[in-house]
Parts: C-alpha cells; sequence; structure tokens
C-alpha cells in the first residue's frame, strides 16, 4: 500500500478499518468529505432530539423531582444515546475527516457536557456540525444564541444595569461569555483589547437569552433586559438591540486576529504541535481572503506539503486513540457506550472538557506515564475483540508502510494473537497521526 492512503486516513481522518477500500485520490477522498449535507449520527425515532422536545423532557424531570422521584431518566437517556450515536458514527463510519473537523471545533467552541445535558448533542449537531464547512460567523453567531452556551457561560443572566429589569431587579452583567469570546473563540489576547471592551461587549450581549417554557423555545432576545444604547468595542461603535450583537460577533468572527488564531490551531491540530510558520499563514490567507470561510481552509489544509510529510508526528489524543483502536479491530458500532468509558477513563470525555479552552492538543498534555499505561492496559483488553486475526495484516491494512519493521518483528515474536495484536495496537507509530 502506497504511504498517501495511510497518510490521509490517519492524519486528517480517523484511521483506516482493514475492510475499508483504499482510496485511488486520498485528496479527491478527503475533498469528498467537504460536501454540504453529509448525514450525522443515527438518533432513534423516540429520541427527544428538537430543542421542544428537549426542554418538554427536562420539565419531565424537574416536575418528577419534585414530586419526590429519585434521578433524571430523560435527561440520562439524552446524554447516554446522543454520545453514543456520535461515537457509533466515528467507530463505524466512512466519513472520517469530517468527524474530525466536528470534534476539532466542538473543542474550539467548547461546552461541558456535564453541566447542559440536555442540550450538549443538540448544540454540536446544530452549531458545529451544521456550519463545519461554511463561514465561520455563522457558526459563532449560531454558538452565541443557542441554550448550551447561553447557559454554559451564564449569559442568560446577564442583565444591563440600566436597562428597565437591570433597574427594577438591581442586577448586572455576567461577563463570561463575552470574555470567552474574544479570549478563546475570536481574536485572543494578541488583538489587544482591554477590561474594558470585554466589559462592552458584555453589555452588547445583554437580553440573549432562552426559553423553555413555551414558544418561540431556544433562543430569544429579551429588550427588557438589554443594556440601552450604542457601545464600543475595540475602537468601534456598535448599535444598540440585538442587531448590534449580531453585527459585533460578525465583525469578530472576520478579524484579521481570529483568521490567524483559527488558522494557527488548523495547523496544530491536523499538522504538528508546533505549527510550521508557512502553513499557518496559507491556511491564514485563505481565511483571509474568503472571509472566514472553514470550507476553503480545510482544502487548502489538505494541500499543504508539510500535512503530507511522513512521520507522523502528533500523538493521538485519547479519543482519537480510542476510536482508531475500535476500526482497527472493526469493532460494532453498539460498543460506542463502553467507549465513552474508555475515553473518560483516559482522561478525554466526550464533549467534557474541563474549561472553555477546551482539550489542550499538544502530545505534552496525553503523554504522561498514567495516561500511557492506561492506554496500554485498555489495548490488551480490547485485543480480544480481534482475537484470531493476524497481526501483521492488521498492521498492512491499517497502518501499511509506515508500519516499522521492529513491530512487525516483535508481534511475530508474540506468545498468541491477542499478544501480537496487542503490540500492533500500543505501537509507537499506532499512537501517532
Amino acid at each position: 500500500m502506497d504511504a498517501q492512503p495511510v497518510i490521509a486516513a490517519i492524519r486528517f481522518a480517523q484511521g483506516r478499518r482493514p475492510a475499508d477500500p483504499i482510496p485511488a485520490d486520498p485528496m479527491a477522498w478527503l475533498d469528498s468529505q467537504l460536501a454540504p449535507g453529509l448525514p450525522g449520527p443515527d438518533l432513534p425515532a423516540d429520541l427527544p432530539a428538537t430543542l421542544p422536545a428537549i426542554f418538554a423532557a427536562g420539565r419531565e424531570d424537574t416536575e418528577r423531582v419534585r414530586a419526590g422521584g429519585m434521578g433524571r431518566p430523560n435527561q440520562a437517556r439524552i446524554v447516554q444515546t446522543e454520545t453514543a450515536a456520535a461515537i457509533a458514527l466515528s467507530v463505524g463510519g466512512a466519513q472520517g475527516f469530517r468527524e474530525r473537523l466536528v470534534a476539532f471545533w466542538a473543542n474550539h467552541l467548547a461546552i461541558q457536557r456535564g453541566r447542559v445535558p440536555l442540550f450538549a448533542g443538540h448544540y454540536v449537531r446544530e452549531v458545529i456540525r451544521a456550519h463545519v464547512t461554511g463561514k465561520f460567523e455563522d457558526m459563532l453567531v449560531a454558538m452565541a444564541r443557542h441554550p448550551a452556551m447561553l447557559a454554559y457561560l451564564d449569559n442568560n443572566g446577564s442583565i444591563g444595569p440600566n436597562s428597565p429589569a437591570g433597574q427594577r431587579m438591581r442586577r448586572g452583567l455576567n461577563e463570561n461569555l463575552a470574555r470567552e469570546i474574544l479570549e478563546l473563540h475570536t481574536v485572543t489576547p494578541a488583538a489587544g483589547y482591554t477590561q474594558e471592551d470585554v466589559t462592552s461587549f458584555a453589555r452588547i450581549l445583554t437580553g440573549w437569552s432562552f426559553q423553555g417554557q413555551r414558544e418561540p423555545y431556544g433562543f430569544v432576545f429579551r429588550a427588557n433586559a438589554h443594556e440601552p444604547g450604542p457601545k464600543r468595542l475595540m475602537g468601534r461603535t456598535f448599535p444598540p438591540g440585538q442587531e448590534g450583537g449580531v453585527m459585533a460577533l460578525t465583525w469578530l468572527a472576520r478579524h484579521e486576529k481570529t483568521h490567524r488564531h483559527l488558522a494557527t490551531k488548523l495547523v496544530r491540530h491536523f499538522v504538528a504541535d508546533d505549527p510550521p510558520p508557512a502553513a499557518v499563514d496559507r491556511i491564514y490567507g485563505v481565511l483571509r481572503d474568503t472571509g472566514g470561510d472553514l470550507g476553503a481552509a480545510t482544502r487548502a489544509l489538505v494541500r499543504l506539503p508539510e500535512a503530507w510529510q511522513p512521520p507522523l508526528g502528533k500523538l493521538r489524543n485519547p479519543q482519537d486513540y480510542v476510536i482508531a483502536v475500535l476500526r482497527a479491530v472493526e469493532a460494532p458500532d453498539d460498543i460506542a457506550p463502553r467507549a465513552a468509558n474508555f475515553m473518560q477513563n483516559l482522561g478525554q470525555g466526550w464533549w467534557s472538557p474541563p474549561a472553555p479552552i477546551g482539550f489542550p492538543d499538544s502530545g505534552a498534555a496525553w503523554s504522561g506515564p498514567e495516561i500511557m499505561v492506561r492506554r496500554l492496559d485498555w489495548a490488551n483488553n480490547i485485543s480480544g475483540r480481534g482475537a484470531g486475526r493476524d497481526a501483521a495484516e492488521v498492521a498492512e491494512a491499517v497502518l501499511g508502510p509506515i508500519c516499522r519493521p521492529e513491530t512487525l518483528r516483535a508481534a511475530a515474536r508474540a506468545g498468541s494473537a491477542r499478544e501480537a495484536l496487542t503490540l500492533v495496537l500500543v505501537s509507537p507509530e499506532f499512537h501517532r497521526r
């Protein structure tokens, strides 16, 4: 097997399954996964998957608890089913590159599933997946309007001090969402914004909230909680009302510092922990020239010469590693619920970063001795699913020419087929992407 299909599947996608066809043109194969409208995870027909249904399920749980019942069964079912469906798509699907992009952008605009359990799956489907190859400004505005982010960063309770509601209730601003959008999601401190800008942006976003008791379910703009008058942000003046918030978010999404930040993160994720400056410059230029077109930036990303140069250098994070192993042993989709537990045990729970900055994206964060020992133990256990498989054949199918001779020799000397397969799955080259 040629190296390019392997690099395409490992560096850009989620690893090969032995039965996967080998693409004749790896770049065209990657491009094909960037078309709009590709299917997402299959959800059961009875799962509350729309916002009205999700809010209704949450109300049922709340009423049950108030009546003395134990637990929140609807919440538990929604969380478990959404998570399992998304993982199953990664383990068994053929759109690994697109799933990697969904994971990347979900980590960039991160929420914590434990804080907003009812909404996490809907957020990833409607905010991230729906815009993953569109304009960044559309993704950013959708994020700022979604109940998951509004609740996670407390903007639903942010009230303009001089608004009618603020005067009546004596409540004020919450700056969490404004601060994280500036610091993490868009321009970063490199833009030179000040604390005054954070406060002003928080005023711009007052009134951005949601409701779940009646229509319209989801985002609402509460004019009586919005700080009146125009506001200045980083030298620009924005009008009052919801329009000013959309204008501010759009301007931030198109800012050159945002494009530089996004380019750096994309190259770091798909190419190297230490992003090559020339590669960052190229992706930055595409984002700048296209007004933040993520599809165009992604197509440019797969055409970076640096992205195709062996050896593979980045350490797979726990989620990537678990998915790649399960694909290598051709695990069935129904392993997804247990896979979520595996990832949690390895330090990277699904949709569960510890902070708004998301999970780290460098090998140093995932190469500690304890985490690596857990990986080895888990891989040894999961190899039982592939017991009887010829380790050399698996290595050829999923690693091809990047498999080292030392790995094949060690597998050949192993005491059992399971041990041989484990040696392939824990080899240095399998840990890399």
